[in-house]
Order: C-alpha cells, then sequence, then structure tokens
C-alpha cells in the first residue's frame, strides 16, 4: 500500500509539473480572439488600423490574434484596405514534438521505479525538426501527423508544412520506408484539402507550392519497394503514390490513378504507362513510382510564365513520375476536369528548375472531349506533367482569318462609300431630312473607320514594350469611336422614326444637325472620359494583357457593352415600328403615295438591319460561357464585314445615289471629252 500511494504522488506531482512547463505565455484579456469550439484558433478580426478607406499604393499589417504568431499585410486596392500576405501560424519545433515528449515522460514515470530516479525537470528543447524526429518518431515520422492535422490551415501554418516536407526531404530520406511514406503524404495531404487551397494565396513565398512538388518526388525517389507488397503505398485524398518492379522482359506496365477533387464522390482519373520498348533498356531489375495530386495544381504557381502572363491551372491530374535514369519517355493519359471548355488541350511537364509548365517535352497524342493523352519525356528537371487548356480556342484562327479578311474589306468599302459621297453630295443633299440622312450616313463611315483603325493599332500594340499612356490613348479612342458608332446608328433609327412619325411639323436643319452630333460625338465622349477617369485612377482601366477595356477587375468593359446593347434594343423597336407602320398610310395620301411610302420604307427596313447594327445583337450569344463556335463565326462575320454592309445597303442599293453617281459620271466624261476637242 505504502508503495502505490508513493506511485499515486509520483503521478499527481508529475503532471503539476507538466501543466506548469507547457502553459501558455499569455492569457486572454478583454478583446482578445478565443479559441473556436472546436478546438482551433480563429485568426481574428481586422484592427481599426486596416479599416476603412485608404491611399492608393499603402500597406498595412497588423499582429495575427492570439495564439498565433505573425502578422497580416494589406495593400490598398480600389481605396480599400485587401489582405495580401499572412504569416499566421500555431506550429513550431517545440509545439510538433509537445506530445511526444509528454508521452515519452508519462510512460517514465508509470514504470515502478524509485522516485528519485525519475526525471522531472522540463525536457531539454528541440533545436530542429530532424533532431526531433530522430528523437522521437526515427521508424515512421508517425510523431508530425497530428500536431499537423489538428492545426489550422492558415498561409503561415502552409508555410511552416511546406518547410518542413522540405527539411524531411534533404536531410532524412536515406531510408525511406513505405510507413515514413505515408506519414509523410498524411502531412502533405492536410494542405491540398480544398478547404485550405484558397489560404495559398497568401503565402508570402509564391515558390512555396513548387518547394512541395519538388519535395515530393525528391522524397518518392528514394522509397524503396519490395516484391511483395501491394503497388499502392500511399492513398490519401489528395495524394496518392504507387509502384512496381520493372525489368527489361516486363510487358508494358500502367498505374491507374483516380482521385476527388473535393470531398464528394466524383473524381477525375490518370494514368502512366512505361512503353515496353523504354523498359527493353532496362540493364536489371529496377522499380517505378507514380504520384498524382487532383489540388496541387490550382496553387502551383509559375514564376516565369510565358510573354509575362498569369500563372495557368492544369485542366486534369498532376501526375510526378519517378523512374530509372536510363528511361525517357512515358505515356500519360489525363481525364480533363473541365470537359465544356471549346479550346485544345496542351500536354505539359513542369520544370522545376524554371518554377514553370514546360511544352516542348510533351506532345499530345489525342485530344478527345473528355481525355487527353501525351507522350512526354521523363528527365531530372522535369518529372510532374499535367494538361494546360489552350489560350488558342479550336475555332480562334479561323476567327482570325475572317477578322483580318473583314477589316480590310471593311475599310477599303468605307473609303470608297466616303469617295461616293462626296461625289453625289450636291445631288443628293436637297431636303432637309435627305440631308441629314447622309450626314448621317457619312458620321457612321467615319466612326467604323476610326473605330476599325484603332482596333487594328490595339490587336498588334505590345503592352509591356510600349508606354503605357500610349496603351491608355489607344483604349480611350477605340472605345470612344465605337461608341461613336453606336450612338450614329441610333440617330440614324431616331431619324428614320421621326420621319414616319412627324409629318406636319419640321425641324429646322440646323438643329436637327446640332441634336446629331451632340448624340453621335458628345455622349460617347461623355461616357469614354467618365470611364477613364473613374478606373484610371486605380490603374484599372485596360486589361494587362491588350489595349482594351478591363473586365477583371473595375469591369469597364460594362462602359461600352450596356449602351451597345441598350441601342442595338432600341434599334430593334425601331424596325417594328417601321414595319408596322408600312400597315398604317397616312390619311389623305392617295394610293400611290402610299405604295410609294411602303417602298421606301421597306427598303429602309432591309437597310436597318446591318446598318443600325441589330448584327451585334450575336454578341450577347457569345458572351455565354461554352457558347457554340457557330455563334462567334456568325458575330465576327457579320460585324467585320459591316463597312461592306454600309457601302452595300447604305450606297450601292440606294436608287438616288445611282443615279447621282451615274449623272456626276457623265459630266465628268463629258467635260474630259469637250477639254479633248478644244486641244
Amino acid at each position: 500500500m505504502k508503495s502505490q500511494a508513493t506511485m499515486i504522488c509520483c503521478y499527481v506531482f508529475f503532471l503539476a509539473t507538466e501543466c506548469s512547463q507547457y502553459r501558455p505565455k499569455f492569457d486572454i484579456k478583454d478583446g482578445d480572439t478565443p479559441q473556436s469550439p472546436a478546438g482551433k484558433p480563429r485568426t481574428g478580426q481586422i484592427e481599426e488600423k486596416c479599416q476603412g478607406l485608404c491611399i492608393a499604393s499603402s500597406n498595412c499589417s497588423q499582429p495575427c490574434a492570439k495564439p498565433f504568431r505573425g502578422e497580416i499585410g494589406y495593400v490598398c486596392h480600389q481605396k480599400m484596405w485587401q489582405k495580401s500576405t499572412e504569416t499566421c501560424t500555431s506550429l513550431s519545433v517545440e509545439t510538433l514534438f509537445k506530445d511526444s515528449n509528454t508521452a515519452s515522460r508519462l510512460s517514465l514515470a508509470s514504470a515502478s521505479i524509485p522516485l528519485h530516479i525519475l526525471d522531472l525537470q522540463a525536457p531539454e528543447p528541440t533545436e530542429s525538426i530532424t533532431q526531433g524526429i530522430l528523437k522521437n518518431c526515427p521508424l515512421d515520422f508517425a510523431c508530425i501527423i497530428n500536431p499537423v492535422k489538428s492545426s489550422e490551415a492558415t498561409s503561415g501554418n502552409i508555410a511552416f508544412v511546406v518547410e518542413l516536407l522540405r527539411n524531411i526531404s534533404t536531410q532524412l530520406s536515406d531510408k525511406v520506408t513505405r510507413e515514413k511514406m505515408k506519414s509523410y503524404s498524411k502531412v502533405a495531404n492536410h494542405i491540398l484539402n480544398p478547404a485550405a487551397l484558397s489560404n495559398w494565396t497568401f503565402v508570402p513565398d509564391k515558390k512555396a507550392s513548387s518547394d512541395l512538388l519538388n519535395s515530393v518526388n525528391s522524397f518518392a525517389r528514394e522509397l524503396h519497394v519490395h516484391h511483395d507488397e501491394s503497388e499502392v503505398i500511399v492513398d490519401e485524398l489528395f495524394i496518392q503514390t504507387k509502384g512496381f518492379h520493372i525489368h527489361h522482359n516486363t510487358s508494358g506496365k500502367r498505374l491507374y490513378f483516380s482521385m476527388s477533387m473535393n470531398n464528394s464522390t466524383e473524381g477525375i482519373s490518370g494514368t502512366v504507362e512505361i512503353p515496353q520498348q523504354e523498359l527493353q533498356k532496362l540493364p536489371s531489375a529496377s522499380q517505378a513510382i507514380g504520384i498524382a495530386f487532383p489540388t496541387l495544381g490550382a496553387v502551383l504557381k509559375e514564376t516565369h510564365s510565358p510573354n509575362g502572363s498569369l500563372s495557368r491551372a492544369p485542366n486534369g491530374l498532376v501526375l510526378s513520375v519517378v523512374l530509372p535514369e536510363r528511361l525517357r519517355e512515358i505515356l500519360l493519359t489525363f481525364e480533363k476536369i473541365n470537359k465544356s471548355q471549346n479550346a485544345k488541350a496542351q500536354c505539359v511537364g513542369w520544370h522545376s528548375r524554371k518554377r514553370a509548365w514546360d511544352k516542348t517535352v510533351c506532345k499530345t497524342t489525342l485530344d478527345a472531349r473528355s481525355m487527353v493523352q501525351c507522350r512526354c519525356n521523363c528527365t531530372s528537371t522535369m518529372k510532374s506533367f499535367s494538361i494546360l487548356m489552350s489560350p488558342q480556342l479550336v475555332g480562334d484562327k479561323v476567327l482570325d482569318y475572317i477578322t483580318c479578311i473583314g477589316l480590310s474589306v471593311s475599310i477599303l468599302s468605307l473609303v470608297l462609300c466616303l469617295i461616293i459621297e462626296a461625289m453625289v453630295w450636291p445631288r443628293v443633299a436637297v431636303t432637309e431630312m435627305s440631308h441629314m440622312r447622309h450626314v448621317c450616313l457619312v458620321n457612321i463611315a467615319v466612326s467604323l473607320l476610326a473605330a476599325n483603325v484603332w482596333f487594328i493599332i490595339g490587336s498588334n500594340f505590345n503592352v509591356k514594350a510600349k508606354s503605357y499612356n500610349w496603351c491608355v490613348a489607344v483604349t480611350f479612342f477605340s472605345h470612344f469611336f465605337y461608341l461613336s458608332l453606336f450612338f450614329w446608328m441610333l440617330f440614324k433609327a431616331l431619324l428614320i422614326l421621326y420621319g414616319i412619325l412627324v409629318v406636319f411639323r419640321r425641324m429646322m436643319k440646323s438643329c436637327m444637325i446640332a441634336i446629331g452630333f451632340a448624340i453621335g460625338y458628345g455622349c460617347p465622349l461623355v461616357i469614354a472620359a467618365t470611364t477613364v477617369a473613374i478606373t484610371e485612377p486605380e490603374k484599372s482601366y485596360m486589361r494587362q494583357d491588350v489595349c482594351w477595356l478591363n473586365w477583371d477587375v473595375s469591369k469597364a468593359l460594362f462602359a461600352f457593352a450596356i449602351p451597345a446593347l441598350v441601342i442595338v434594343a432600341v434599334n430593334l423597336a425601331v424596325v417594328f415600328v417601321v414595319a408596322f407602320n408600312t400597315q398604317r398610310p397616312s390619311i389623305g395620301s392617295s394610293s400611290s403615295q402610299d405604295m410609294a411610302i411602303i417602298m421606301r420604307i421597306s427598303k429602309n427596313v432591309v437597310i436597318l438591319t446591318p446598318l443600325l447594327g441589330l448584327t451585334w445583337g450575336f454578341g450577347i450569344a457569345t458572351l455565354i460561357k461554352g457558347t457554340s463556335l457557330i455563334f462567334h463565326i456568325i458575330f465576327a462575320l457579320l460585324n467585320a464585314f459591316q463597312g461592306f454592309f454600309i457601302l452595300m445597303f447604305g450606297t450601292i442599293m440606294d436608287h438616288k445615289i445611282r443615279h447621282a453617281l451615274r449623272m456626276r459620271v457623265s459630266s465628268l466624261r463629258g467635260s474630259s471629252g469637250q477639254q479633248r476637242m478644244h486641244h
């Protein structure tokens, strides 16, 4: 009984000692952020100094809420504070091995040994991750799993785990067993969970995702696969590892992966196959290992993306392959994540040094709607592969040819239209209505011609090579002249409506011209100037890759789309009014006059369709995601050739213009003949 009482005292005294050693260094005070009910601490609220309005390009930081260490950084974006970086972490070398130290000391206390032999002092501090693992769990690395999995996947903890795995792969990879690989993958799986992906955005080191991929590949390279073991080595939700033995007489070997993109049952698949001709290069038996990541591609950042473009996200699994040095060529099959994209797939490999996707190491052998087959070369710097959706859509080349040819024809047609108008102007602009009709036609042609010229300049303008201010000017004038085109189209519709509905009271010609120029150029100028004035101070007026209105940040493109679509709707209404009035001739008109009015209005309806931009209504269909390519082609055809339509329906099909043109040509011939007779 005495010995049992002594042992109980040891337990009580030991627990009191442990609690005093590991009591947190802080107390929760009023205003501090407490832990969540689930036991995981929250990162806290934004402090006063990082709230409210701010000055452009300014920065702000605040400490993380307890018990996290680190800080949260903010930048001023559109006069509001926006989170940019976060280093809040609850993990450290001490917390990582805290439970392991406690467990080992409890096991000592439970043994039937004299009290004076027990070491009741605090454990020696762990100086490094390597030292802690070698001391607490050298055989399977299992002691790091629970501390990591029980921590919140903040940006700071993600960075800590990436560094943890990197240290293990560089310092503890001499004898990698299946148990070590499982523990290693469980830790990596925690920060690859879809719930944690958004926090990768705020990790200060943008190379962290690439470091994680390289660390996993490096650690797997040292794994030894036994003959009598299953090919499945790791089967976590967001990282799978499989391996098998190979030799030169083996038929083509294949590894099949099927994984979920989130916690749902639906997933995507991928296969790694080694061709038999490659296996014949092996001098002796060896092994091959494949690793699949369904979510890593979403956070894998390119530091050297082509042409300075944004990092591209894969549309399939990221498959890593560890092969003997003699083997190079592998066959990969990827199931597409997004099967609705009407774009060509591009097989790529991840260059571990350049930290970017490289398309030169892979060749696409099959591109179906739901899957892609690739033939890739595996090298020391190229061990991970995936598929990207090509930025060039399937129909882009067709659309480019249509646009190029259409713009050329359109510009020539508009120049010819203006020449004809100049030749016949004195003969056709006789009455007020006919004069305004031709004023409107000339300004429509001028606006579209200027818009086409600025479109060509913008299409061939290298934003990075040229001045930023020049690109702003290109965007402004493109926006202005395209709006002018639409507003002159609107004035044309209103003019026709005015001619039909207003019979007895007519407006003075000078007043009509003033209204026409106010609508045709004044309204576009106000809209274009307001757009640049609002968005340019925040540097969100243009897109990053081309001189045109921004959509992703400021939604400046609305300043073009909304007026254009409203005018198209108004023009549609005018067409219906014109069609309706052809059935209701004016009271007091003779039957011959009625027929003449009906014929002229019918011709105007035919002219209105291309002339007033109703074909731009097809643009609505092209804004819908997944729209068929045929809508894009129809829209490109109708709009690129709109200058030709203006020449055809606005000029050549007008019998008065044809008659005036014949008279003008005849007079020129007559005058030239008389000059020859005098000579």
